[in-house]
C-alpha cells in the first residue's frame, strides 16, 4: 500500500477511537480486520462512517446476494479494483452466478442492456441461462453508472420493469457505494492488487 497499514490490534488514543475499533471488529466477526479496514483506521471517523454505510449497504437491503454481489464485482472490474474483485467475485459465485456468468462480468469491454454493441451478443447468452435476466440488467445498470455517471434512459426504464422502487435504489445505492471502495483501493493500493487482473487476485 501507499501508505503503512495501521497496528493491527489499532493503537486508540480516547474510547470514542476504542469504541469505532469495536464496531468494525462487531460488523467483521468471525473475521479479523482487513487491510481496508487498517488503511481507513487513520482516520476514525471517516473509518466508523464508513463501517456503517458499507454495514448498511452489505447487510439491510432486501436484494439477494447474487445481484449485490454481481454489482460490486462489475464495479472491480470496469474500475479495476482487484482487491475488491478478489472478494467479491468468490461470494458472488457462492449465491448461484455460473463461472460462465462470471466470465461475462469479467470483460472489460463496454457492456449495453439495450441496442448494438457488447451487451446485444452477451445478453443473447444471458438468455440461455448465463445470467438471468435481472442479473444482466443490473450488470449492464452498473455498467453505465460506473462508466459513464449518466444512465440511458432505456436501460433505466427496464430496471423499472424488472424491479421494485426499493430495489432500484438499494442497486444503485450498492453500485454508488462500491465505486467509492474502488476508487479508494486502487488510488492507496489497498491489499496490493493493482496491475495484477481479475485472475491473480484470487
Amino acid at each position: 500500500m501507499r501508505l503503512p497499514y495501521v497496528a493491527n490490534p489499532p493503537p486508540t488514543t480516547s474510547p470514542e477511537d476504542e469504541a469505532i475499533v469495536q464496531r468494525i471488529l462487531a460488523r467483521r466477526a468471525p473475521r479479523p480486520l482487513q487491510p481496508l479496514d487498517l488503511a481507513l483506521l487513520h482516520a476514525p471517523p471517516v473509518a466508523d462512517g464508513w463501517n456503517a454505510f458499507l454495514g448498511a449497504v452489505r447487510t439491510r437491503t432486501s436484494l439477494p446476494a447474487d445481484l449485490r454481489e454481481l454489482a460490486i464485482s462489475r464495479v472491480a472490474v470496469v474500475n479495476r479494483a482487484w482487491y475488491e474483485w478478489a472478494h467479491h467475485a468468490p461470494l458472488a459465485e457462492q449465491a448461484g452466478v455460473s463461472r460462465e456468468g462470471m466470465e461475462v462480468v469479467k470483460r472489460e469491454g463496454e457492456l449495453v442492456l439495450l441496442g448494438g454493441g457488447v451487451g446485444e451478443e452477451e445478453g443473447e447468452r444471458a438468455d440461455v441461462g448465463v445470467l438471468t435476466e435481472r442479473q444482466w440488467a443490473v450488470v449492464c445498470y452498473t455498467d453505465e453508472i460506473t462508466r459513464n455517471v449518466q444512465v440511458r434512459d432505456g436501460t433505466f426504464a427496464r430496471l423499472r420493469e424488472l424491479f421494485t422502487e426499493r430495489e432500484v435504489v438499494e442497486i444503485t445505492a450498492t453500485i454508488a457505494c462500491y465505486n467509492c471502495v474502488s476508487r479508494f483501493l486502487v488510488a492507496l493500493d489497498v491489499g496490493e492488487r493493482n496491475g495484477l487482473g481479475p485472475d491473480a487476485a484470487h
